[in-house]
This record gives C-alpha cells, structure tokens and sequence, in this order.
C-alpha cells in the first residue's frame, strides 16, 4: 500500500492513486492540473492554500488505507 507523505510532488501522487483528486478538490485545492502542481509539494501547495498539511495528510492516507 502507497503511503502518501507532504514533501511528494502533487502530480506524483496523482500517479499513485486517481482517487486522491477528489480529497484535494474538496479541500480547496482546486488547482489540480495547473503547472504548479506538476512541480509542487503537497506541503507547499497546502502552505499556499492555508490548509493544514497533517490533516490533509491523514486524509489522502486514510483513503489509500481503505482501499
């Protein structure tokens, strides 16, 4: 099982599981296919926009867990 961590890059973990996609919209983050996320870290994406990366964390983890 993928464990997902907040200094991976946003589009790889996209590659790690499609379903991710949603969690972040849902949270806000609502840039999912723009370039910077091609780049980005889910630390500073979530820095950026003002979430908090632990919980975010635990979210995408405990969807993959689920799984």
């Amino acid at each position: 099982m993928a464990k997902i961590t907040k200094d991976m890059i946003i589009a790889d973990i996209i590659t790690v599981d499609q379903g991710v996609i949603p969690i972040l919209m849902e949270s806000g983050m609502h840039c999912i296919g723009c370039p910077s996320s091609q780049g980005e870290t889910l630390e500073e994406a979530a820095f950026v926009h003002g979430m908090d990366i632990d919980e975010l964390v635990n979210k995408i983890n405990t969807y993959l867990e689920s799984k």
